[in-house]
């Protein structure tokens, strides 16, 4: 076998693997962000699911079904947001529309308990819209 001399202008072994990109500020925030609405979704969804009544901060219950189905869904929905916030650490293409995806369930999620408790509710809808205005808006992988 021949010896390999590198191209002029390349250290030996530079350019035989293309660098993978590192996720930008943007993705950086919003994958941070995500992070903080799943951790919320789960501590919430296992309090509801352990004792409601600490939950209820108005009087009222939630919207659909009770507050251990709606428990459980947020359990379910805040690991997989921790996951695709993850996956936004790591640069990885699929994690950017899958974030999106699930910022905009756990959005929508958020209206069974805004009867239980409002304010709650209100802030993991606001940091869900920052996230899907983050990945949408902004450049994905900028620096």
């Amino acid at each position: 076998m021949a010896a390999t001399t590198p191209a002029p202008g390349r250290a030996a072994g530079e350019g035989r693997y293309e660098a993978q990109p590192e996720p930008g500020g943007w993705a950086v925030f919003a994958g941070v962000i995500l992070a903080m609405a799943g951790a919320f979704n789960f501590i919430f969804g296992l309090t509801a699911v352990l004792n409601d009544q600490v939950l209820v901060t108005s009087g009222h219950g939630v919207l659909i079904a009770d507050f251990t189905a709606w428990g459980w869904v947020h359990m379910c929905l805040g690991v997989l947001m921790t996951l695709a916030a993850f996956g936004l650490f790591s640069g990885a293409n699929w994690a950017r529309w899958t974030a999106v995806f699930f910022a905009a369930v756990n959005a929508v999620a958020q209206v069974g308990f805004l009867t239980a408790s409002p304010i709650f509710s209100l802030i993991v809808i606001a940091l869900d819209v920052i996230v899907i205005y983050q990945l949408t808006a902004k450049p994905w992988q900028t620096a």
